[in-house]
């Protein structure tokens, strides 16, 4: 017993059991995700429909990219035969934050994590992800992150082929009722920091007060754009005007 103590020593064997008690708790922390991801994911496979995808397709396609406002925005470029690079500029702006998100993680990291898992755990960002990642005490282990991953990944990409299953069934004004969910979330989203942060509720009212003004007939018309591009030309602009007016005060934060 004491020879195969010397050769398997506790503390060899505890980052080991380190890491798999963070990936189950990763796994833990991500199922409340991984419903909600399933939820909304169901609303956004009607728009996948729309464009025509079998439910396999709306499996993968979620499965790789995990963003509501970034899969909407092509969706429904692809409904209105938008062109390639209107599809890649507006799948670039609306997931834009995720390099953000990801720069700011790395700052989570032991310097002993290598590079190639860094990327990993970046691959497996998203909003709430990131949300729970950042909160782990002290440096991050990335099994807990790819715990998170592994159980809401699956279940966001489930909700999508299940939503464009059921947009094959269901009658089309069950369709069209069940697609307001997914309004509700890009609501629920923006309301919050409107209401702590008068800056960005000035922004959202700009924007959607632009919005409006330019899909106008006379407007949308002299323009000659598509309702993507539009999308994505009052993105880039509203965000750097504000970002200019009300930049954001880092050192008041801390």
């Amino acid at each position: 017993m004491s020879s195969a103590l010397h050769c398997f020593p506790i503390c060899d064997i505890m980052p080991f059991m380190k890491r798999e008690n963070d990936f189950l708790k990763g796994i833990r922390d991500g199922i409340p995700i991984g419903l909600g991801y399933f939820a909304v994911a169901f609303s956004l496979g009607f728009m996948a429909k729309k464009c025509g995808l079998s439910p396999f397709q709306g499996f993968i396609g979620s499965f790789f990219t995990r963003a509501s406002a970034g899969e909407y925005g092509v969706y429904t470029m692809v409904v209105q035969d938008a062109g390639y690079f209107a599809v890649v500029a507006m799948s670039l702006v609306t997931n834009l934050r995720y390099l953000l998100m990801s720069t700011a993680l790395s700052q989570k990291f032991n310097p002993e994590v290598p590079l190639f898992t860094r990327i990993l755990t970046g691959c497996c960002v998203t909003d709430e992800i990131f949300g729970i990642s950042i909160a782990y005490p002290g440096y991050l282990n990335p099994a807990y992150t790819f715990g998170a991953f592994t159980i809401s990944t699956p279940l966001w990409a489930l909700g999508t082929m299940s939503g464009i299953i059921a947009g094959s069934v269901l009658p089309d004004s069950i369709v069209s009722a069940l697609s307001v969910a997914l309004y509700g979330m890009f609501i629920a989203i923006i309301i919050p920091p409107s209401k702590k942060d008068k800056a960005v509720g000035i922004a959202v009212a700009v924007s959607f007060l632009l919005s409006y003004v330019v899909r106008r007939p006379e407007i949308s018309g002299m323009l000659n754009l598509n309702s993507g591009a539009i999308t994505i030309i009052l993105t880039i602009l509203i965000s750097a005007a504000a970002a200019c007016i009300k930049p954001h005060d880092s050192e008041a934060e801390k």
